[in-house]
């Protein structure tokens, strides 16, 4: 059976999101204590400015009140975590929104690996998905599911912070027009966008080895389009069904990344090299623990892909440009606000290092965002270009 469609309404957190939220709040509480501790601890100590941070706890008076400030945080992340559970079982399952669902996948990205580690109830599994629909990967539940379902399959797989509902964009939704032009029946994965893109595309690309091999109809030809750090996870997922031979593998025939950083993002760049410039005073260096609480999905932006493009498939690459031409500082250096020409077009100094695509497979929107690949009309036209 098919989960409940996402509700119209607003935020609406449930026992268990707020169960989720309060086990975040509870561990921010007990970092700030282990970043207090120990800007502490080097002041007492007497740090040279530069040097190696100073490691381990406070002792004496001052250990006792940090050591008991982490025993009363835990004492009251227990009790309510145990008072949302009861919760959870008492009061009725609440309809999901957009809003939860974007909030919920904005905190996934941030930190899904920790929330998948710890049992978080904010982790979101990974899944199929129409319309907010859950589908099960099971042949006579995917026939009831998908009573129209065709040959051709359009999987679209979002990127960082991102959910499968976020396709839609100022009234646009390139699935519904990959459906209504060009006669695909398509399916959203719905991931946490945190955990390592390795690990994404490994389920990935099991989770799709089943679909296929599940589907109502026999599958005659299946493409992904990926955006931003979807392209990446669609990439690895090749790689992984290379490796196991999985039959989907074979169906593949298109592969489309709409403003993929395949060779990193600015912002991860940049938060790499500031964590680096904390690390280099003792006084400062708790600090650089904030920055490295980002997610592993995050941190693998720092480098996008350096793994080959899979074989046999025909791969296009769309990028994006805040500039209204492709030329100067802005153009060069800001790309989309995210991701620059360069690494959504998998281009690099070294020629054995560069994504060998045709020019014929590429195209430049000017004047746009990095989520303006996700609805401007020019975006569309080039998917029903490629994929028609």
């Amino acid at each position: 059976m098919t989960t409940p469609s996402p509700s119209p309404s607003g935020l609406a957190l449930g026992p268990a999101d707020l169960r989720g939220l309060a086990r975040l709040g509870f561990g921010a509480v007990e970092g700030v204590t282990d970043l207090v501790e120990q800007m502490h601890l080097t002041i007492g100590e007497r740090a040279l400015p530069l040097g190696a941070a100073v490691e381990g706890r406070t002792r004496g008076i001052t250990g006792f009140v940090y050591r008991t400030i982490r025993g009363t945080t835990k004492l009251a992340s227990h009790g309510v975590d145990a008072g949302l559970k009861l919760a959870e079982r008492v009061a009725p399952t609440a309809r999901s929104s957009p809003k939860r669902e974007a909030f919920v996948a904005a905190i996934n990205g941030l930190c899904g690996d920790h929330l998948e580690a710890t049992a978080n109830p904010l982790a979101i599994p990974m899944s199929f998905r129409v319309d907010g629909r859950s589908l099960a990967l099971d042949a006579s539940q995917l026939k009831t599911a998908l009573p129209e379902a065709k040959g051709r399959i359009a999987v679209l797989v979002h990127g960082l912070c991102m959910n499968d509902l976020q396709w839609r964009r100022e009234g646009h939704h390139h699935g519904q027009m990959l459906a209504s032009d060009l006669g695909y029946t398509v399916v959203d994965l719905h991931y946490n966008s945190g955990l390592p893109v390795a690990t994404n595309g490994a389920r990935f690309a099991a989770q799709l080895d089943t679909l296929v091999a599940q589907w109502p109809v026999p599958v005659d030809e299946l493409v992904i389009v990926g955006h931003s750090m979807g392209g990446l996870v669609a990439r690895s997922a090749c790689l992984e069904a290379d490796e196991h031979g999985f039959a989907w593998r074979r169906k593949l025939t298109r592969l489309v990344c709409l403003g993929t950083p395949h060779r990193g993002a600015l912002l991860e760049k940049g938060g790499h090299r500031i964590d680096q410039l904390l690390g280099l005073s003792p006084y400062v260096a708790p600090f650089a623990r904030l920055g490295k609480t980002r997610s592993a999905g995050i941190t693998d932006l720092r480098h996008g892909s350096l793994q080959p493009l899979p074989e046999d498939v025909a791969v296009y690459l769309m990028a994006a440009t805040t500039a209204e031409r492709p030329e100067g500082l802005k153009h060069a250096v800001v790309g989309d606000g995210l991701v620059t020409l360069a690494s959504a077009w998998g281009e690099h100094r070294d020629p054995a290092l560069a994504l060998a695509v045709p020019r014929s497979r590429k195209a430049l929107l000017t004047g746009a965002n990095h989520w303006d690949l996700l609805s401007r009309p020019e975006a569309a036209e080039m998917l029903r270009r490629w994929l028609g």
